[in-house]
């Protein structure tokens, strides 16, 4: 037995008591005649008490050769601990060791094993074994656990059914690039890894089992941004016999669940706003409402006032920041630097500080008097002490400019609590949005959401006015859900394939086998995906996702631990009727 208890459960009930643990050495504490061991496991840290009056001589000298990392086996008895600590549970007492094994060494690690590192990301990442040891990793992938726990218990007490769908599935021209898979077996063909259980989850719809769901792994092949993996985590859901209402319904509970249960917070009614009303009040389409700064348009009262880089804008757009009538004309322009920056794209920005005397001093007083300007913070919402920011160009470039500033400033401001919790659902995105490049429709979120039935008329004559019935569930600025209504006939899915450019063969050849089964009774359908790594870093009270994924990728898409990808050995490529130019 390597132990009969962990490093983190005994107390001073235990004191007597004889006891087997078995760890990591912590650190090591040698006062000659005494030598003091912190030990430590997954459940916590005891310390360790070899003293040359009570400890056999040969065990002393051999604590005397403890490095840091080296994992141990000890035997001894429970003592109350003369110096208290208080900081850990296990801090009134210490083992009195009279027995040690050495059951492996360590050399020194690469990485300081602490809860406080200043160990670069690369570093930790390439060695992941050992980061995974301390406790903010540790506990993160434990709170992993915990919510995948409760997902689940939530899921199956409603109902659903956990179904695991293939890996190796049907390329698709669709949506973000796939990962490739050649088949040995078949010459010249090759399998994908899936970027949703997408069409699966509607087989098995189709095949009666009502109620689904899998915490599943999904892959897309895509330039990387900061915070995204090539590999992700989905809980992924579908409902047969459903409209929008129902899934809104239980998948708000299920939310409401995790919060309650993982953070102890109750959540009240969940705001639903239109995809239009969130782009024109917060630039995008996944706002974060736990504050203010509201968009409020100004075309309407600064134009035409000889202003001519208002005037030739199709969008002058501003937010009212609080407090912000305090800051220095050069704290001002490096906000100004800050939205000209390649990452935003801004051009520039007009300013107005409200006074708190109620009068107004703007960056562009040579043209816009104070009427105009008391005009400007009524449509924003500026009251006496605040900076109205106004950004004009483009409106789609615009609002996401604006967005990245609001967002920036709420960070500056502390107004971004990670422990305040403010979902509300997006609904009526469109159904489809144009490409420049391939100068065609795309689905916006997937070639099987249904569109909204009074809108099916407007595909031949209005296609980019026609709205989904689709639905996003965002929680403090993230987008953590998003689904639709399926489409479950094969003339509506056949006519949605046309409108997307596909000509009847294509359509055959990539999705016949679902358009077939739509002809076997097909019942009508919906679901929604949750971004589980996601998900899980905001009820952590974090927004990066990495350390909350055992071993994940680095910004290039590498496992730097392991060095993949990697080569292939020339018998494996020709194995696979694979030829490489070199």
């Amino acid at each position: 037995m390597y132990r009969s208890h962990s490093c983190g459960e005994l107390r001073a009930s235990d004191i007597k008591k004889e006891v087997t643990l078995s760890g990591w050495v912590q650190k090591t504490r040698d006062k000659g005649f005494m030598i003091w061991v912190d030990l430590r496991d997954r459940y916590g840290i005891t310390q360790l008490i070899f003293d040359e009056e009570r400890t056999p001589a040969l065990v002393v000298k051999k604590a005397k050769t403890l490095g840091r990392e080296f994992v141990i086996q000890v035997k001894g008895t429970v003592i109350e601990r003369e110096s208290k600590n208080q900081n850990i549970p296990t801090g009134e007492i210490e083992i009195l060791v009279n027995e040690l094994t050495v059951l492996n060494e360590s050399i020194v690690p690469p990485i300081i094993i602490e809860d406080q590192t200043d160990d670069g990301e690369d570093i930790r990442m390439k060695y992941r074994y050992l980061d995974i040891r301390r406790n903010p990793v540790k506990n993160s992938l434990i709170f992993r656990h915990q919510v995948g726990m409760q997902v689940r218990n939530y899921l199956s007490n409603e109902g659903f059914i956990e179904v695991e769908t293939p890996y190796l599935i049907k390329s698709t021209p669709e949506g973000a690039r796939d990962f490739i898979v050649p088949s040995r077996m078949n010459e010249g063909q090759f399998y994908a890894l899936p970027q949703s259980p997408q069409t699966f989850k509607q087989l098995l719809m189709v095949g009666g089992m009502d109620k689904y769901f899998q915490i599943v792994k999904c892959f897309r092949d895509e330039d990387l941004r900061a915070d995204r993996q090539p590999e992700f985590t989905q809980i992924d859901c579908e409902m047969a016999f459903v409209e929008q209402e129902d899934i809104l319904n239980i998948f708000e509970g299920l939310t409401r669940y995790l919060l309650s249960e993982i953070k102890g917070v109750k959540i009240g009614d969940f705001p639903r706003m239109t995809y239009e009303d969130a782009m024109r009040t917060y630039g995008n389409d996944k706002p974060d409402i736990r504050f203010g700064m509201k968009f409020g348009e100004l075309n309407d009262i600064a134009q035409h006032k000889e202003f001519n880089v208002f005037n030739t804008a199709e969008l002058v757009v501003g937010i009212a920041v609080p407090g912000g009538a305090s800051y220095t004309r050069k704290e001002i322009d490096k906000l100004i630097d800050w939205v000209k920056r390649p990452q935003v794209g801004a051009l520039g920005m007009v300013y107005v500080k409200c006074n708190e005397d109620g009068t107004y001093k703007s960056s562009v007083d040579k043209f816009y008097d104070q009427d105009d300007l008391a005009k400007w913070a009524e449509a924003t919402g500026a009251k006496a002490g605040d900076l109205i920011c106004v950004l004009s160009g483009p409106t789609n470039k615009v609002r996401a400019q604006l967005s990245a500033l609001r967002m920036e400033l709420a960070e500056r401001l502390g107004l971004r609590n990670p422990e305040e919790f403010a979902p509300l659902w997006v609904v009526d995105f469109p159904l489809l949005e144009w490409d420049e490049e391939t100068e065609r429709y795309h689905a916006m979120h997937h070639p099987f959401t249904s569109p909204k039935p009074e809108d099916i008329a407007l595909l031949d004559t209005k296609p980019g006015d026609v709205r989904a019935n689709a639905y996003d569930l965002v929680l403090n600025g993230n987008e953590i859900g998003g689904g639709s209504i399926r489409i479950h006939d094969k003339e509506t899915q056949a006519l949605m394939f046309d409108h997307l450019g596909f000509t009847p063969e294509e359509a055959k050849a990539q999705f016949g086998f679902l358009m077939d089964a739509f002809q076997y009774g097909a019942p009508p359908h919906g679901g929604i995906a949750f971004g589980f790594d996601r998900l899980v870093a905001i009820l952590g009270g974090q927004e990066t996702i990495r350390d909350f994924i055992a071993f994940p990728k680095n910004n290039s898409g590498r496992d730097i631990m392991i060095d993949a990808p990697s080569n292939i050995d020339s018998e494996q490529l020709k194995e696979l009727n694979i030829k490489l130019d070199l």
